[in-house]
C-alpha cells in the first residue's frame, strides 16, 4: 500500500507578499465577468483610450515585421527611435537633451521602475516624496526599489496640488527624489507653469534630490493651462528624470512603449538594468516611435474628443447631490468626493462604510462601474475615479444613473 507524501509548502518572498493586488484590475475583472454573463455594464474604470491605434503606426510595425525586424535589439534602443524622442522633447517640451539621455522601455511604468532602481539604494532608508492622491503603482514601485514613499496630502479644495512649502516640509536628509505627475492620474488636474517654476525655485535649495516628472498625459490637456516640463528649467534640469510614453496620447497602451529622459549617467544605468531584466522593448515596436511622434493631427483629433467628454462628465457630475469635483483639465479622469454618503443607506438597503463599499454597491445596484479612491493615498478614500475614455452616450447614461441613485439614499 502506497503512502502519500506530504510536500512542503514552498514559500514566497516577503517582497512578493508585500505588494497588494490592484483594486483597479479587480474591478475590471468583475466587470468582465458581469458582461460575460450577459449584464449590460457601463464601465468608467479603464485608464486607456477607447480609440484604435492609428493605422500609420500599425502599418509601421507591419512593415518592420515584413523586413524581418524580429531579433534582439540594443537595450538602449535604436538610434532612430532615440533621436525621434530626443527631438520631440527638444522641440515640444524645450528640454535640452541628446540620444545619450534617452532610455526606451516597456511602458512608462517600466521607465519609472528602472529610474527608481537606478537612484535608490535598498537598506539605506531613502525616501521618495509624492503628492497624494497619486497613481496606485507609485508606492509599490518605490518599495520594490528599496525606498519609502512619503505622502504630501492634497485636497479637492486646492485642485489636488501642493505648494513648494508643503513639498519642502516633507524633505529630509533621507529624501532621494520627488515624484510629480502632471496632468494627474487619478485627479485629472495639472500644475500651471508658474506653480511649477515656484517648485523649481525651492528645489534649487536641494540640488541632490532627483525629480521624477511623470508627463505621460502631457498631450491630453483641456484648458488654457500650458504644460511645462520641469526638465526645461535650466536651474534644475540636471535633477530631472522626465517620464513619458506612447500609451495614452497615441492609443498604444498594449504596445508597451515608454521612455525616460534623464541625466546621462542615470539613462545609462537604466539601460544596463534593462539589459538584465527584459533586454529591450519588442523589436518591431521601435519602428513605430518616429512615426507616432510625427502624428500631431491625429493626436489633436483624439484630444478634442476627450475635451468634449471631460466637459460633459464634469457638467453632469456637478448635478450629483452632496458631492465635490475638481474640473478635469488633463488626462482622462474625474475624481469626485463622495464621502458624504458614508454611513448612509443605498436604495437597496446597503449601508456605505467607505469608497470600496460605495463602488461595490453602485455596481450591484446600477450596473455602473467606477474605481474606489482607496489605493490612491491621501484623501483618496473619500473619492471615486471615473474615466471618460468612453463614448458620450455612455457618459451621459452612466453619470446620470449615478445621480439618480444618489438622490435615493437615506440617512
Amino acid at each position: 500500500m502506497q503512502t502519500s507524501t506530504i510536500l512542503p509548502t514552498m514559500k514566497l518572498s516577503e517582497r512578493a507578499k508585500s505588494i497588494p493586488p490592484s483594486i483597479t484590475l479587480a474591478i475590471s475583472a468583475q466587470v468582465k465577468e458581469l458582461k460575460a454573463a450577459g449584464k449590460d455594464v457601463i464601465a468608467f474604470g479603464a485608464g486607456e483610450p477607447d480609440f484604435d491605434t492609428p493605422e500609420k503606426i500599425t502599418n509601421a510595425a507591419i512593415e518592420a515585421l515584413r523586413l524581418g525586424v524580429t531579433h534582439y535589439m540594443p537595450s538602449s534602443g535604436t538610434p532612430e527611435a532615440r533621436e525621434a524622442i530626443a527631438n520631440k522633447l527638444r522641440i515640444e517640451n524645450n528640454i535640452e537633451c541628446t540620444e545619450a539621455n534617452i532610455s526606451i522601455n516597456s511602458g512608462a511604468k517600466m521607465s519609472i521602475n528602472l529610474a527608481l532602481m537606478s537612484i535608490l539604494d535598498p537598506g539605506k532608508n531613502q525616501e521618495v516624496v509624492v503628492p497624494t492622491p497619486a497613481w496606485v503603482s507609485y508606492k509599490p514601485m518605490i518599495e520594490l526599489a528599496g525606498g519609502t514613499m512619503i505622502e504630501v496630502p492634497t485636497s479637492v479644495d486646492t485642485g489636488f496640488k501642493c505648494t513648494p512649502e508643503e513639498i519642502e516640509a516633507a524633505i529630509t536628509p533621507n529624501t532621494k527624489a520627488i515624484m510629480l505627475n502632471t496632468p494627474s492620474n487619478p485627479c485629472g488636474t495639472m500644475y500651471a507653469p508658474d506653480e511649477l517654476r515656484a517648485i523649481a525655485v525651492m528645489l534649487q535649495k536641494h540640488p541632490t534630490v532627483y525629480i521624477l516628472s511623470d508627463e505621460i498625459y502631457d498631450e491630453l490637456i483641456y484648458s488654457d493651462i500650458e504644460h511645462l516640463s520641469l526638465g526645461s528649467i535650466p536651474e534644475i534640469s540636471h535633477q530631472v528624470i522626465t517620464i513619458n510614453g506612447l500609451s495614452k496620447a497615441y492609443a498604444m497602451t498594449g504596445w508597451r512603449v515608454g521612455y525616460a529622459c534623464a541625466p546621462e549617467n542615470v539613462a545609462k544605468a537604466m539601460n544596463t538594468l534593462q539589459s538584465q531584466i527584459n533586454t529591450s522593448i519588442t523589436s518591431f515596436c521601435y519602428a513605430t516611435i518616429p512615426v507616432a511622434l510625427e502624428m500631431k493631427d491625429e493626436v489633436e483629433e483624439m484630444r478634442k474628443v476627450f475635451a468634449k467628454r471631460a466637459a460633459l462628465m464634469f457638467e453632469l457630475i456637478q448635478k450629483w447631490p452632496n458631492t465635490e469635483c475638481a474640473q478635469p483639465t488633463g488626462a482622462f479622469y474625474a475624481f469626485p468626493k463622495i464621502s458624504y454618503y458614508y454611513g448612509k443607506t443605498t436604495p437597496a438597503g446597503t449601508v456605505i462604510q467607505d469608497s470600496v463599499g460605495f463602488v461595490q454597491a453602485l455596481l450591484d445596484e446600477t450596473s455602473v462601474a467606477v474605481v474606489p479612491g482607496t489605493d490612491f493615498g491621501g484623501c483618496g478614500p473619500d473619492h471615486i475615479r471615473l474615466s471618460f475614455a468612453c463614448s458620450e452616450d455612455q457618459i451621459e447614461t452612466g453619470v446620470n444613473k449615478i445621480c439618480d441613485w444618489l438622490s435615493l439614499f437615506t440617512t
